[in-house]
């Protein structure tokens, strides 16, 4: 990570510069940020207001790993941030290094390529040049989604703080479309429903998954219907495709090699219980207040120690400021 910071240049280089594409990437991020703070409360800083010229689509490789029965996911241990179900690898042959040895412990593991880390305002996080084909949304959800990390952050508190910022993230992008754009473009609400629909059908099998592995049935027994359940599941996908799904963005689903790892890492960002969306609606509609009561969670002692419940303390704040 150092090391692409090192090499980071600043924005206004490709704002003078003599290419359109490098101008308009300037020009939207430097709007987002200032959304995104000015608008949304979000913490000020020089993250993204500098650029890193890559050769691959993507950041680094992460890994992640479960038990092959259960979702029971391994953790690492860092500094400041605490145990966290992930561990990132800026070389792809580290990853599969630790792929290996977290197989030789009989778990499921997944690596997927990231886009994007906070350093949590530790360093001027910056853009990347993969990040210039992203859609504005994309770019903007993005852009508001690791800004936040670096607004809120509790130690130890890893499903809390990803699936807020997720939340954030989202309804924060769609808010700069909206103020930007006015009312949405019809293909981005269409990629809203897909995700949406996306999110229903992995909850479900995660659902029948968990249930499954708290019965009374052997591991190996358990293994297999595993197997069983996962491949059911894509051939239902597969099927009914079409009926789901208005664009063509999951298509490749059935393809992947769907294991506990990939289940347990989605849900960690996506909750089930729309619990952030609900909490907001309630409080009525504003999420800059959102954040800022979000905020007033860095202070909590407790919290930030790893203990606590995080979405208790959020409602009771919000109580407090007659929100809610």
């Amino acid at each position: 990570m150092l090391g692409y910071l090192g090499r980071a240049v600043p924005m206004e280089r490709l704002a003078e510069g003599e290419s359109e594409e490098d101008r308009l990437f300037a020009q939207r991020v430097e709007n987002i940020r200032l959304f995104a703070i000015e608008e949304l409360g979000l913490s000020a800083s020089k993250n993204y207001t500098r650029y890193v010229s890559l050769d691959r689509d993507y950041l680094a490789a992460v890994v992640s790993a479960s038990a092959r029965d259960s979702f029971t996911p391994h953790q690492w241990w860092f500094p400041v941030v605490g145990r966290v179900p992930y561990k990132g690898f800026f070389n792809v042959e580290g990853a599969a290094r630790e792929r290996t040895r977290l197989e030789r412990r009989n778990l499921d593991v997944w690596i997927r390529g990231v886009d994007a880390f906070s350093t949590l305002g530790w360093f001027r996080d910056p853009l990347y040049s993969f990040m210039k084909r992203y859609s504005e949304y994309r770019l903007a959800e993005l852009i508001i989604h690791e800004l936040f990390h670096a607004t809120v952050f509790l130690t130890s508190h890893v499903q809390f703080n990803e699936e807020l910022a997720t939340f954030v993230g989202v309804e924060g992008a769609r808010l700069y479309m909206e103020k930007t754009h006015g009312e949405n473009r019809e293909d981005e609400g269409d990629a809203r429903a897909d995700s949406a629909a996306f999110h229903d059908f992995i909850h479900g099998l995660i659902a029948e998954l968990d249930e499954m592995y708290n019965s009374s049935i052997s591991v190996n027994e358990k293994l297999q219907r595993k197997d069983e359940i996962i491949t059911a599941a894509k051939v239902r996908f597969e099927e009914n495709y079409d009926s789901i799904f208005l664009t063509d963005n999951y298509r490749g689903f059935i393809n992947l090699p769907i294991n506990n790892a990939y289940l347990d890492l989605f849900r960690l960002y996506h909750e089930r219980d729309n619990y952030f969306e609900d909490m907001f609606r309630r409080s009525g509609l504003d999420l800059s207040d959102f954040i800022a009561a979000a905020k007033t969670l860095n202070g909590m002692r407790q919290l930030n120690r790893g203990r606590g419940d995080p979405r208790a303390e959020l409602e009771r704040v919000m109580i407090d400021n007659g929100a809610l």
